[in-house]
C-alpha cells in the first residue's frame, strides 16, 4: 500500500486538482456566460464579445437598460458614479468569496485549491484581501510605492526607453509590441524587483507566462502555463528574498523587505505576493496602455500634432487613452451582505460586474465621450486604475511609463505609421494588442538633418 500512495497523491497534485482548478475558475464561468449570451443575457454577451471583437456596442446595450442591469447571474453597471459606489463600498468584497460555496461543490473547491500558488488574485494578493489584513498590508506597500518613489524612477525609465529605440536605428519596420511595448515595462520591473542582469531573461519569462492569470476563460493549456509560472517565480523569489534581506539594494523590493509598522512587516508569503501581483499586473497592463496609445495617437493624427505643439499634454494624452481604451475592461465585487444599488436591492452574495471601460464613456460625465481629445479637461476622471481601497497601486508607476514610452517613442519616430497586421489579444478582461506592426519611418534628427 505505502508504495502506491506517493504515485497516487503525485497524480493528484500534477493532474487531478489542476483539472478541477482550472474548471472551476475557467471552464464552469465560460460555459455558463457563453450559454447565458446564447439566451440573449446582455452580461454573458459582454464576456463572449470581449474575446475577439469590439465589445463596445455591448456595453452601450447595457448602458441603455440603466445604471444596474440585472443579468441571469450578475448585476452589471456602466454608470461611472455607480461603479465608484461599488468600487467603494463596503457592503462589498473583491472578486468572488469561495467561503459561499456549500455542499459537495464547495467540498471540491477546497479540495482544489493550492494555496501554495500565490497569483494576482488569490490571497494574501492587495487584489483580493480586504480589512482589516488588507489596511495593515497596503500601509506599508504604498510607503515604499510612492509618488516620490516614481519619480525617482522617471529618469531610469527615459534611459531604458532610449537604449530600446536605439537598437531599432537602422529597421525600417518592426513588431512594435514584442520590439517597445513588451521590452520597457518588464526591463523597469526587474528594477523594481531588484534582479539581477544574469537573471533578468528567466523572471521576465516567469512574467509573460504569467501575465494571462489576470484574464478568465483559459483553456487548459495555457491554464497550466500560467500555474507552472507562478510557482517557478515563488520558487526564485524565495531565494531572492533571503539574498535581499542579507544584502538589501536601492530596489523598491528591498525596501518593502525592510519595511516596517509599530515593529511589523510583511511576511514571506505577502512580499511573495506582492511581488507577484507587480510582475503580473504591472507587466501586462502597461503593455496595453502602450500598444492601446500609439494605435489611438496614430488613428487621430491631429491629436499627435497637439502634442508636438505643446508636450506639456503629454501626462493628459496618457490619461485619455486609460479612458478611451483602457488595460483592464472590468471588474467585478460580491455583495458581503444584502443592499442596494442605484435603487435596487442586491442580496448578499450577488455578483456585480463594473465595467471600467463603459463608465470611462459615460456621457453623463465625458463630453463627446468616444471622441479621443488629448486636450480633455476631465480626462483624469476614469477608472482605469479601478476605486475605492483596491485603487491600482500602480497607478503613478503606469502613468509614468505610459508618458515616457509613448513621448520618446514619437520624439523619435515622428513618421512612424501603423500597418495592417495589427492583432488584439483574445482575452476577456484584458484589452490590447497581441502584435502591431509599424514602419518607424525617418529618425527625427536624420529627418531634421536633410531639411
Amino acid at each position: 500500500m505505502a508504495t502506491t500512495s506517493v504515485p497516487t497523491r503525485t497524480l493528484l497534485d500534477r493532474r487531478v486538482r489542476p483539472a478541477a482548478r482550472w474548471a472551476f475558475g475557467h471552464l464552469l464561468p465560460s460555459t455558463v456566460m457563453r450559454v447565458a449570451a446564447r439566451k440573449g443575457d446582455l452580461q454573458g454577451q459582454l464576456i463572449e464579445v470581449s474575446r475577439d471583437g469590439d465589445p463596445f456596442p455591448v456595453f452601450e446595450r447595457i448602458r441603455a437598460e440603466g445604471p444596474l442591469y440585472r443579468g441571469r447571474y450578475a448585476s452589471v453597471t456602466t454608470s461611472l458614479p455607480v461603479v465608484r459606489e461599488v468600487l467603494s463600498s463596503n457592503d462589498f468584497r473583491a472578486g468572488f468569496d469561495p467561503s459561499q460555496l456549500s455542499g459537495a461543490l464547495g467540498s471540491v473547491f477546497r479540495w482544489a485549491s493550492d494555496s501554495s500558488l500565490l497569483g494576482p488574485l488569490e490571497p494574501p494578493s492587495l487584489l483580493v484581501t480586504e480589512p482589516p489584513d488588507h489596511t495593515r498590508y497596503r500601509k506599508l506597500v504604498t510607503r515604499v510605492f510612492s509618488v516620490k518613489a516614481v519619480a525617482r524612477l522617471r529618469e531610469r525609465t527615459e534611459v531604458i526607453a532610449a537604449e530600446l529605440l536605439d537598437d531599432l536605428a537602422g529597421r525600417d519596420t518592426v513588431e512594435l509590441v514584442e520590439a517597445y511595448c513588451t521590452l520597457l515595462p518588464v526591463t523597469v520591473i526587474a528594477e523594481i524587483l531588484g534582479v539581477p542582469a544574469s537573471e533578468r531573461e528567466r523572471v521576465l519569462g516567469f512574467g509573460a507566462a504569467a501575465a494571462p492569470s489576470l484574464d478568465l476563460g483559459l483553456s487548459f493549456g495555457q491554464f497550466r502555463t500560467v500555474e507552472d509560472a507562478l510557482a517557478g517565480f515563488s520558487a526564485w523569489l524565495g531565494e531572492h528574498l533571503e539574498r535581499l534581506a542579507a544584502e538589501p539594494g536601492d530596489d523598491l523590493l528591498s525596501q518593502l523587505v525592510a519595511a516596517r509598522d509599530d515593529g511589523v512587516g510583511l511576511d514571506e508569503r505577502e512580499l511573495k505576493a506582492t511581488a507577484g501581483l507587480i510582475l503580473a499586473a504591472g507587466f501586462e497592463t502597461t503593455v496595453n496602455l502602450l500598444g492601446n496609445g500609439v494605435a489611438l495617437l496614430r488613428e487621430n493624427p491631429d491629436q499627435l500634432r497637439a502634442l508636438v505643439d505643446d508636450p506639456g499634454l503629454w501626462p493628459n494624452a496618457v490619461d485619455e487613452v486609460l479612458r478611451l481604451d483602457p488595460p483592464v475592461l472590468l471588474t467585478g465585487r460580491s455583495a458581503i451582505r444584502d443592499t442596494v444599488v442605484a435603487g435596487q436591492p442586491v442580496p448578499r452574495g450577488r455578483l456585480v460586474t463594473t465595467v471600467l471601460a463603459a463608465a470611462n464613456r459615460d456621457p453623463k460625465i465625458f463630453a463627446d465621450p468616444t471622441r479621443f481629445d488629448v486636450t480633455r479637461p476631465n480626462a483624469k476622471d476614469h477608472v482605469a486604475f479601478s476605486a475605492g481601497r483596491h485603487y491600482c497601486l500602480g497607478a503613478a508607476l503606469a502613468r509614468m511609463e505610459g508618458e515616457v514610452g509613448l513621448r520618446a517613442l514619437f520624439d523619435r519616430y515622428p513618421e512612424l505609421q501603423t500597418l495592417p497586421g495589427a492583432r488584439r489579444r483574445e482575452t476577456r478582461i484584458l484589452r490590447g494588442y497581441d502584435a502591431l506592426p509599424v514602419r518607424l519611418g525617418p529618425r527625427a534628427r536624420d529627418r531634421a538633418g536633410r531639411s
